[in-house]
């Protein structure tokens, strides 16, 4: 093998290999936007495969139940129906968490709109633009909180929390409230989603 055989060679291996490092560093951004438009078309199938479904369950029920702690700690020394109210939403933390680990959830979490707690909220669904669910839809209290569209869409920062940790933190404005989506590797180039930080 001559020299310039030789060269040529190692220049492949080299530009292969920085291609492959260049994929693999990109993985978590391509899964996020893979994920995303299987979420917001409502693509069960292809959004089972970027969600650990059970995972963010678990952390859904973590934290909406730490902000309705929350809010009881603020209103304990306040109006005793608001408390009341607050025990409520607790009581309904179930199913609010079961209508979020849905693609309509998933869609609405990438989309800036997080779960705030509220009593018989809900996801927006597929094809209404972001409106509340249907009456149809409403729990048997009548009250419905589901949250409608941002009118703009929110500011959005996504990268390595670590080696195996993708983190998306979105806020719709300065001073607002901030939330995040985490990504966690399920293999060298696979992510999922398995958590949100409602504290961002």
């Amino acid at each position: 093998m001559s020299r310039t055989t030789r060269s040529v060679v190692a220049a492949l291996v080299v530009l292969i290999l920085v291609a492959a490092l260049g994929f693999i560093y990109a993985s978590p951004y391509i899964a996020l936007d893979r994920v995303k438009r299987a979420a917001d078309a409502r693509d069960a199938q292809t959004v089972n495969q970027y969600v650990d479904f059970p995972a963010l369950r678990a952390s859904l029920k973590e934290q909406v139940a730490a902000l309705l702690t929350r809010r009881v700690d603020i209103q304990k020394s306040g109006n005793p129906l608001a408390i009341i109210g607050a025990m409520i939403g607790a009581a309904l933390v179930g199913p609010l968490v079961d209508s979020y680990a849905t693609p309509d959830g998933v869609a609405a979490i990438l989309n800036g709109i997080p779960p705030r707690g509220d009593p018989g909220e809900r996801p927006p669904q597929a094809g209404n633009g972001g409106a509340s669910a249907s009456a149809a839809d409403a729990p048997a209290s009548g009250v419905t909180a589901a949250q409608p569209a941002p009118k703009a869409p929110p500011q959005t920062t996504a990268g390595y929390r670590s080696l195996n940790t993708f983190v998306v933190t979105y806020q719709h404005g300065a001073g607002d409230a901030r939330y995040s989506a985490i990504f966690r590797r399920d293999g060298l180039v696979s992510w999922k989603l398995v958590a949100v930080d409602l504290n961002g």
